[in-house]
């Protein structure tokens, strides 16, 4: 599967996005053929974490969040990492920049703690996700059904729930990119 042409965004905090969940994804979609631009809040590098907040290693920002807009791109990932989303969700300019990968109907990847992103940008309402199990109540507060599974893809939107799904979560998130536009993704957007 092909993604030359495509432009592909991830996400990524000033600290604390999971590591494993930003490098494997965008590692996936970069040799499928997509050109990734890294999206952060602030501009210059932003520092990962590992499991139990290990320190990570250091990326470089592409673009600000500020700079950029969901028409630029074919596709968004949100990695997880409690603090990074936390940090991420956070941040009206991101929570209005993946509203609108939905109200474009372009598809998303979300692992772990990223769907608290998709609540604050009230896109849940009807959509079946998993995640880290922790937020599973939040999601179901946003409208969504929340199962366990190592990974759920639901009209463009493909969720994963830790670190361990990365392997089906980085083959599924090269399949939802491919097909391109989901029309269904932007009824969830609706208000």
């Amino acid at each position: 599967m092909t993604l030359e042409g495509k432009k592909i965004a991830i996400l990524i905090a000033p600290r604390g996005t999971e590591e494993p969940e930003f490098k494997k994804p965008k590692e996936a979609v970069e040799a499928a053929g997509a050109k990734v631009t890294v999206v952060g809040i602030e501009a210059g590098e932003a520092k990962t974490n590992n499991s139990d907040l290990d320190p990570g290693s250091s990326y470089a920002v592409d673009r600000k969040v500020t700079d950029v807009a969901a028409s630029n791109f074919d596709g968004l990932v949100i990695p997880g990492g409690c603090v990074g989303a936390d940090k991420l969700r956070a941040d009206a300019d991101v929570v209005s920049f993946v509203r609108s990968f939905f109200e474009q109907a372009k598809p998303v990847g979300v692992i772990c703690h990223g769907p608290w992103l998709l609540v604050e940008a009230d896109v849940l309402k009807g959509r079946t996700v998993t995640s880290y199990s922790s937020i599973q109540k939040d999601i179901k507060n946003a409208g969504g059904t929340w199962v366990d599974k190592e990974v759920v893809t639901d009209k463009g939107l493909v969720t994963s729930r830790k670190p361990d799904d990365l392997p089906a979560f980085c083959a599924k998130i090269v399949e939802e990119f491919a097909e391109g536009k989901h029309p269904e993704q932007a009824r969830s957007a609706v208000a």
